[in-house]
């Protein structure tokens, strides 16, 4: 057993760590091997890097090139002209493909789309989602506290999606978890910068501005501000007031396509108003019942940062909260739902797991899985984060109860 140090964390709990059960790592070692098995399949048949024709392979990560490239040759603010970007898609792919990957981010990412576009299209792909992959699992391992977490983290579904289309749903949950960890550490001001980069995904982080206020971290919220500006300062002097000009007329364009009119499809919204939407309800009852899901949810972060829960809990509800809170979420954003897990399973370890928490878990994953596979064709992602948010609330409960 692995003795997790939490002098220098405030907040948390001091104990000695049980070990996972055998089960569990069991059956994440085979999630792992089936992941490997899953992208090799995948690769000798032709549907994952390289096509039989010797192209490449048409995924999520084209748009991030092709927007690398325009912004490469001058003509950043092009990436977000959906006609002009294709173009470049298809040559990043050495041929035409159905459908069309659009360029949603602001002109911050720009700087990281045109370091990747800096390399050969395959090699591109491979840095990005390595690289990106191994700043996740260092920050699962920070919470965590032990090796296991290695493990852990690689076995969790949304994985296989992220490394399948060279998503960023790593780059996502690193931040997201790196920025708990320095704040769990007093390390405002770095927990801060991390948070500002954040801003490449804006709604991602709805509700860190309500936790931080209510558990008055007032300078990592000056330095994420700070640090956020700087960003945006810095891609307006070099890629010019073009490129933000074309970003904001652009989010009108991007949210009718998506949201109003589904077309890269309801069910793969893993949210309130992707389910609503999906079984059929119109957009009026859709983004009511996302306001109340998002309400419900801000209101019991801003509560727990105010109290005295232990950190875990805190951490854990904020990262699940921020999922909640917002209507747009794919399958490779669900990677952020590691972060939370990771705190349930350190708390789990250090005070026992209540009955039902590990099987829950493992509910919820299996969830994730059956639609990256796919086998259902619901977003049951969302159904999995609402599960992970009622652990934490037992949880929370619980411990309430046991003070008294």
């Amino acid at each position: 057993m692995a003795i997790l140090d939490l002098a220098t964390r405030p907040g948390a709990h001091r104990g000695v760590q049980a070990p996972l059960p055998r089960l569990v790592e069991s059956v994440c070692l085979t999630l792992v091997i089936g992941e490997l098995v899953f992208l090799a399949g995948s690769f000798f048949a032709g549907n994952w890097l390289i096509a039989p024709d010797g192209g490449n392979v048409a995924s999520d990560f084209v748009d991030v090139w092709a927007a690398g490239h325009l912004t490469l040759h001058g003509h950043a603010s092009t990436a977000y002209h959906w006609p002009t970007h294709k173009i470049v898609e298809d040559s990043a792919l050495g041929h035409a493909f159905d459908g069309y990957y659009a360029w949603h981010y602001p002109p911050v990412f720009l700087f990281v789309a045109a370091a990747l576009a800096s390399l050969p299209y395959t090699l591109s792909f491979l840095v990005w989602t390595i690289s990106t992959f191994l700043i996740y699992l260092a920050a699962i391992r920070a919470i965590v506290g032990d090796r296991s977490a290695y493990l852990l983290a690689a076995a969790f579904p949304p994985v296989l999606a992220n490394f399948f289309v060279g998503q960023n749903g790593f780059f996502s949950a690193a931040l997201i978890g790196g920025t708990l960890v320095l704040l769990e550490r007093r390390q405002a001001v770095l927990a801060g910068v991390l948070l500002g980069v954040l801003t490449y995904k804006p709604h991602l982080g709805l509700l860190f501005p309500i936790a931080l206020a209510a558990g008055g971290e007032w300078r990592t919220i000056a330095a994420a501000a700070i640090t956020a500006l700087l960003m945006a300062l810095a891609s307006y002097l070099v890629f010019g007031d073009a490129s933000w000009h074309a970003f904001i007329a652009h989010i009108g364009e991007s949210s009718q396509t998506i949201l109003a009119e589904g077309k890269a499809g309801w069910n793969k919204l893993q949210t309130a108003f992707g389910l609503v939407r999906t079984l059929g309800g119109g957009e009026p009852l859709a983004l009511t019942v996302q306001a109340i899901v998002g309400l419900a949810a801000a209101s019991a972060v801003a509560l727990l940062w105010r109290s005295h829960a232990p950190y875990e809990i805190k951490a854990a509800a904020l990262g699940t909260g921020s999922l909640l809170a917002t209507p747009y979420l794919y399958t490779y954003d669900l990677l952020i739902l590691a972060v939370p897990l990771a705190y349930l399973l350190r708390l789990g370890r250090a005070q026992g797991f209540l009955p039902h928490e590990l099987p829950v878990i493992g509910v919820g994953s299996l969830l994730i899985l059956s639609f990256i596979l796919p086998v259902v064709n619901v977003p049951v992602g969302f159904i999995a984060i609402l599960l992970i948010a009622a652990l934490i609330a037992h949880r929370a409960l619980a411990l309430r109860s046991a003070a008294a």
